[in-house]
């Protein structure tokens, strides 16, 4: 997508501290962390969000999960959580699909 902040990461056309890459898969630091470890993880193709997950895609949303556990082994995370924002009103910011992975502090529920 021309105007998706995510796709022009995954493009190089703007720089990102990269922690995780493969063929489908890119993980980076988040530019404004809300834990000691934040990390987003995002497919490579344009997913709008999970909402948009089906059969044609499903295994890419099972990669960005496998990629979440290998960067927490990669970190020491002894805990960690994975939040997956679906549209704007459950606070989703950039509509391409993303996972957040957040470690190194002792979380609560509800969350914050």
């Amino acid at each position: 997508m021309e105007d998706c902040l995510f796709c022009k990461i995954v493009n190089k056309e703007i720089p990102s501290d990269n922690l995780y890459e493969d063929e489908e898969v890119l993980a980076f630091r988040d530019i404004s962390p809300q834990a000691p470890s934040h990390i987003v993880i995002i497919p490579k193709q344009h997913i709008r969000s999970t909402a948009e997950i089906d059969g044609s895609n499903q295994l890419l949303a099972g990669k960005i999960i496998a990629a979440a556990s290998e960067i927490a082994k990669k970190l020491s995370l002894e805990g960690y959580r994975l939040v997956f924002n679906c549209n704007e009103i459950a606070g989703q910011t950039v509509f391409h699909l993303h996972c957040h992975l957040l470690g190194g502090r002792r979380f609560g529920w509800p969350p914050g």
